[in-house]
């Protein structure tokens, strides 16, 4: 509700701003004055604009601190499985017991993909990227769950969420197997999600004694909690901006992976192992540093456009990208300069005061490339934890009034002139 005004004063008439308080964050100011007085706001990358409202996720950038659903995102990655969290982020509360079981159950049943779907994929170039794939397989489950869907209908919408956290995972690990030439791998309903997912990835047909390393699948679960949701980031926004329309969720979430795909997104941890392979030595790490001090490259992983402190989610995977090198005991030159780059930016006061801290990026590319994930694997894996935050935002609009989105522009192009014949242009 607004609690007080703002004032516009233009050409000598004053119009009021209603300002409205959140729970949390800053009080926004509705601008839909400003058509009447003949304006519209100018706000590139729309740093100050709040075009929606939402319970969903609460990001303070100056403290470092991210919420889901109002709870801190450390207690969830150390406490809760990634599926309690993306109840939570669907739901709103964290399952009790009784919801837990019941949602595990539905999950479960909607792991395996149509087999017609399979044929998708011979459709790709081997070499092709998994994000590639993965946007249009996705976009492709659109056509198999069409008949008798009903956006407006919330058990249609619940069903779609369910499917989409449930078939995520499979699709993400064909796309894997495909690049390799591997059969695929059906998803094992006794794993929990990230040892299904980690099954599906590495496991053959052949071998029929695969077992899943704990420490990977607790690594994973940890980066796919950390990934759920992030507030209303491009990829976000995406998918918000076509449900606006009314299109199919199976095509609003393959919008998102497709936003996601950008190296300034969620190609970010892909990016930085790019940096490391450029780096090439350990030796060369100081004179790469001075570079970025002078701006003559950029250090990719580190420091964020929302959090001016500490990423909060790389305070939670540094432990756990410790836990995961240790214990598996990767002798890997990369990761090795990985962590040279490290020391210097949490040490060197030219990182620090600018917060130039390792971000969510840095550790999770490092602890991927040790399980031996591909880097073109990197954002699938993204993708892969962000739908469960893309289906709540995309249920928490349509389970109230909106209306399709329509940014505006300040246009700088020619003014109105009339057409000339080609034998007249000069």
């Amino acid at each position: 509700m607004a609690d007080n005004n703002a004032t516009l004063t233009v050409d000598g008439k004053d119009y009021q701003l209603p300002i409205t308080e959140g729970t949390l964050g800053p009080s926004v100011i509705d601008v839909a004055a400003f058509q009447k007085a003949g304006y519209w706001t100018y706000d590139p990358g729309f740093m100050v604009t709040a075009p929606v409202e939402s319970k969903i996720t609460f990001i303070d950038g100056g403290k470092g601190e991210l919420l889901y659903r109002g709870y801190p995102i450390d207690q969830l990655a150390n406490n809760a499985e990634y599926l309690e969290v993306a109840y939570a982020l669907v739901h709103g509360e964290l399952p009790n017991a009784e919801q837990k079981k019941a949602f595990y159950a539905k999950i479960h049943s909607h792991t395996a993909v149509h087999d017609q779907l399979r044929k998708f994929f011979e459709g790709f170039r081997r070499d092709a990227h998994p994000m590639a794939i993965m946007v249009g397989v996705v976009g492709a489950l659109s056509a198999f769950y069409h008949e008798g869907f009903d956006v407006n209908d919330e058990r249609h919408r619940e069903i779609t969420a369910i499917r989409l956290i449930a078939k995520m995972p499979t699709l993400a690990a064909m796309s894997y197997k495909y690049s390799q030439g591997e059969p695929f791998m059906y998803p094992r309903n006794d794993f929990n999600y990230a040892e299904n997912f980690v099954y599906m990835m590495f496991a053959t047909p052949a071998d029929v004694n695969f077992k899943v390393n704990p420490i990977i699948a607790d690594a994973l679960d940890k980066i796919f909690t950390l990934h759920a949701d992030h507030e209303q980031n491009a990829s976000t926004s995406t998918v918000r901006l076509a449900g606006s329309t009314g299109a199919n969720p199976y095509a609003c979430i393959a919008a998102g992976i497709a936003a996601l795909w950008g190296p300034s997104h969620g190609g970010a941890n892909e990016a930085v192992l790019e940096m490391l392979d450029e780096i090439g030595t350990v030796e060369n790490v100081p004179a790469f540093m001075e570079k970025v001090k002078s701006r003559e490259v950029k250090l990719m992983g580190f420091g964020h456009r929302v959090y001016k402190n500490f990423d909060p989610r790389a305070q939670v995977l540094k432990k756990t990208c410790d836990e995961v090198l240790t214990a598996l005991g990767i002798n890997d030159p990369k990761l090795e300069l990985a962590m040279a780059l490290e020391k210097i930016a949490l040490e060197d006061p030219f990182f620090i005061e600018r917060n130039l801290y390792p971000n969510v990026d840095f550790y999770s590319g490092i602890i991927l490339k040790a399980i031996g994930i591909p880097t073109s694997m990197f954002t699938v894996i993204f993708s892969l934890a962000r739908t469960s935050g893309w289906i709540s935002h995309w249920l928490e609009m349509h389970s109230e009034p909106f209306k399709i989105g329509r940014p505006r522009q300040l246009y700088t192009g020619e003014t109105q002139r009339d057409f000339v014949k080609i034998e007249d242009r000069k």
